[in-house]
């Protein structure tokens, strides 16, 4: 079980980890233990999660999220594979974290009179400054 916050916790069968082998160095090491660590999270099916958590969840996961609606997290970063786990148990906890957190709606402004007013001055007088680059006549 993975606890995300007071209450919401991630069962065990939502969760699947898998071990390959790291790429990078780690000399004879990385080519006889598996460290790096696959993570993958069953969102679309988790009855933790509500529609819009997982909507938003979506939305942060990007490419991480397939097309079944799993979130597969890749962990190598570490010769640890206690770690690699750890590792990647803490990101998935705070990609949830940040989907709980719902955006503040945006309320549309109006810009006021005077700055419209102060906008169009300025502009007017941009476009004199411009009308005077003009050729000098002969007069």
């Amino acid at each position: 079980m993975l606890r995300i916050t007071d209450k919401i916790a991630l069962e065990d069968w939502e969760l699947t980890e898998q071990f390959v082998r790291a790429s990078g160095p780690g000399g004879q090491n990385v080519n006889k233990v598996s460290t790096a660590v696959e993570l993958r999270f069953e969102a679309e099916r988790s009855p933790a999660l509500t529609p819009p958590v997982k909507a938003r969840l979506k939305r942060l996961a990007g490419r991480r999220w397939t097309l079944e609606g799993a979130i597969v997290l890749f962990c190598d970063e570490t010769r640890s594979q206690a770690r690699n786990r750890e590792i990647a148990r803490e990101r998935l906890a705070e990609l949830v974290r940040k989907a709980l957190v719902a955006p503040k709606r945006r309320i549309p402004t109006k810009p006021t009179r005077g700055s419209q007013r102060r906008r169009v001055d300025a502009k007017k007088q941009r476009g004199a400054v411009k009308a005077l680059r003009g050729r000098v006549s002969d007069d």
